[in-house]
């Protein structure tokens, strides 16, 4: 089996370039001046001697890029850019390399399990990959964990057992430091293959990794943490990339209590952030909300708390004081106008009139339907003032 991952390893660096690791290009967001990373998770699930499952995937910072089909022992490149720069073949190399290597893992942790003390049913989880910054490869790393907690490392050109994973540690690192090309291969994949595959995934993916998204912002109060107490909860969603600085401030001062809770992904492939400060009720007056973001090209994005129940509030008075004025006028108006038309109206006629005890007299169309017309308008108005009152004084 290490013949065989020998010969297809070699295989792989002839139809490769150069060892010498390029330049990385500059990282999605230079704002944030964060390292981005590129790794592959691997999962190894032992339910006893004989029977093992696999889970792959390829990660770039947080957005998944690869995936692998254990039925078919092959990659899955989930985006179009997710290949990189590399040729087919190049690829048709690294996943031969990589189904050696799962087969092989498989086998050789099920010869040595019970030397080890690994007790069935257990989990081996890997995680290996590069990093970059500023536009230059400034690392790589390699972790092994044994049922979730961390176990060992490959640092340099050397397997180290992590603190506190006791003498079964030790000993993987001391087996595994015996294979001497396992170690060769391991170090160039992680120095030399993973700083070009990274390079070449950023420049293939750059305009939707740079994309900008500005976020929304508003602020809400939670459930009351206690009597005489609010719990104020600022909301910045829908934007992108996911870095973002969030922080309840009084004036120019940070507020210490703010607590903020995980960066959660929406459908959209945006994020979302809840931001929250347990205050005293009486103190809640003053605080706002600010927001940093690369998409805000350096304009901060501050919500006062209070401040957008405060223009509700105002704009429904101004709302029942316009209504109340309109009624008054259209009173007036109606009064005055009923006055002068019953002093220019004709007598009533007597019952025993020759027009008969049903006749009114005659009717203009005006007063046939100026009547209705005003007690719609009138009966409409009161409706709404009352239901704007009735919600004024509910809230």
């Amino acid at each position: 089996m290490l013949l065989l991952l020998l010969l297809l390893f070699e295989g792989y660096l002839q139809h490769g370039t150069s060892l010498d690791a390029p330049q990385v290009p500059g990282p999605p967001d230079p704002a944030t001046e964060e390292p981005l990373s590129f790794r592959i998770l691997q999962t190894f699930s032992f339910a006893n001697s004989s029977w093992a499952s696999l889970q792959v995937s390829g990660w770039l910072g947080d957005l998944q890029t690869q995936g692998w089909d254990k039925v078919l022992g092959t990659m899955s490149f989930l985006r179009p850019w997710s290949q990189g720069n590399f040729s087919s073949e190049e690829l048709k190399n690294l996943q031969n390399l990589f189904l050696l290597y799962f087969h092989g893992f498989i086998i050789e942790v099920q010869a040595f399990a019970h030397q080890f003390q690994f007790e069935y049913p257990f989990e081996l989880q890997v995680s290996a990959g590069c990093t970059e910054h500023a536009g230059k490869a400034s690392g790589s790393f390699l972790n092994g964990a044994y049922q979730g907690s961390d176990f060992l490392s490959f640092q340099g050109n050397s397997w180290q057992p992590s603190p506190g994973a006791g003498s079964r540690a030790q000993k993987v690192c001391a087996v595994l430091s015996n294979y001497l090309d396992i170690k060769e291969i391991v170090q160039t994949l992680l120095s030399h293959t993973c700083p070009r595959f990274l390079a070449g995934i950023l420049e293939a993916g750059k305009s939707e990794l740079e994309r900008q998204v500005k976020p929304e912002v508003w602020v809400s109060s939670g459930p009351s943490p206690s009597p005489g107490r609010l719990l104020l909860v600022c909301h910045v969603s829908g934007f992108h990339p996911k870095p973002v600085w969030v922080m309840w401030m009084r004036g120019e001062q940070e507020q210490r209590g703010t607590q903020q809770g995980d960066v959660l992904p929406n459908a959209d492939e945006t994020w979302y952030l809840r931001v929250t400060l347990d205050v005293v009720a009486q103190e809640a007056a003053g605080l706002s909300c600010q927001v940093k973001h690369s998409s805000l090209g350096g304009q901060d994005i501050i919500i006062h708390w209070g401040g957008g129940n405060s223009v509700l509030l105002t704009l429904l008075c101004l709302v029942v004081i316009v209504t109340l004025l309109l009624l008054l006028v259209r009173h007036s108006c109606f009064k005055k106008h009923s006055s002068s038309r019953k002093a220019l109206a004709p007598p009533t006629p007597s019952p025993d009139s020759p027009i008969g005890a049903d006749a009114q007299g005659p009717r203009t169309p005006g007063h046939q339907l100026y009547m209705p017309q005003e007690s719609w308008i009138k009966n409409r108005f009161l409706e709404k003032w009352k239901t704007s009152l009735n919600q004024l004084w509910r809230h």
